[in-house]
């Protein structure tokens, strides 16, 4: 069974002005979210994949505590991004940038050690074995939001690495010197939302964050507003319906675009994770996949499901 819910616009105002951005915490996320994957796995249909994908999480986590603190991003580039509204970090120099081949290649030597299907045993090991040119075409995919379905493996990997790298990057930021860029943009490298949470923070419930794909960065959205085309009109929401009422994930539907997001509302619900929960709540994306709707937010855990 399925319930729609109306959009709340009296949650919009008269609440204390969230701050921008949500900085993430490498140090704590990556393990936070390996526990949380775990959890689900105990009661979920998908526990095999979630499994490896908690132990993935833990590699991502160890490379957290193990590598060397990133340098610091010049003075002047955050300048620059700030007087033009641009993110900071530069996604596109990263193709080359030899510390996110380190931590690849790192990565890629850490993960062998767990256990994982047969399929993704290939693609790590085709991925440890690729020429820079094929590295360079999968890390150009992940971070143009654009991996192709029919080769979702190995960027699992790759993506997996970028979040490990980026995440240390956007950590070492100044939340105060980021602006905002346009609706669904990464205020610190330009990426797609993989959902949305709502929170409350200073004194302001009900605050919507959306969270950034690669650096997990968190940054500041109006409730009720497409994160894909910007509209705040025909926004509706789509949820499974457990019997209560109280659906806790639901998806964000915009008939401006035909785009959904999965929304988590961690107000009701503390321990939800905006990566592992996204993979976990499947359901809702079969829902909305036999409906006339877009996924739009983008999750590198899902790609080819």
């Amino acid at each position: 069974m399925t319930q729609d819910v109306q959009p709340r616009p009296d949650m919009i105002g008269g609440v204390p002005t969230p701050p921008l951005a949500i900085l993430p915490q490498p140090e704590r996320l990556f393990a936070a979210r390996a526990d949380r994957f775990a959890f689900l796995a105990e009661t979920s249909k998908l526990g095999p994949y979630l499994r490896f994908l908690a132990e993935l999480s833990r590699v991502q986590d160890r490379m957290c505590r193990s590598l060397p603190a990133p340098a610091a991003l010049p003075a002047d580039r955050i300048a620059l991004a700030r007087s033009s509204r641009m993110p900071p970090i530069d996604r596109h120099a990263l193709i080359d940038d030899p510390n996110l081949t380190t931590t690849l290649e790192q990565f890629c030597r850490e993960a062998d050690g767990i256990d994982m299907p047969a399929p993704a045993r290939l693609a790590l090991q085709a991925l440890t074995a690729a020429t820079n040119d094929d590295r360079r075409w999968l890390v150009g995919n992940v971070l143009d939001d654009a991996v192709p379905a029919d080769s979702a493996a190995p960027h699992l990997f790759v993506a997996a690495a970028i979040q490990v790298h980026l995440g240390r990057m956007a950590a070492a930021l100044d939340a105060g010197q980021l602006v905002a860029i346009r609706t669904g943009v990464c205020p610190s490298c330009g990426g797609k939302p993989v959902s949305s949470v709502v929170i409350g923070i200073q004194g302001a419930e009900g605050t919507r964050y959306a969270v950034c794909n690669c650096c997990q960065t968190q940054w500041n959205e109006v409730r009720v507003k497409c994160l894909c085309c910007g509209s705040t009109k025909g926004i509706g929401f789509r949820s499974l319906d457990d019997g209560s009422g109280e659906a806790t994930i639901r998806a964000e539907t915009c008939e401006e675009c035909g785009c959904w997001v999965k929304q988590m509302l961690q107000t009701r619900n503390p321990s939800l994770d905006p990566v592992a929960d996204d993979v976990a709540s499947m359901g809702l994306d079969a829902l909305m996949q036999s409906e006339p709707w877009r996924r739009g937010g983008l999750n590198p855990f899902l790609i080819g499901y």
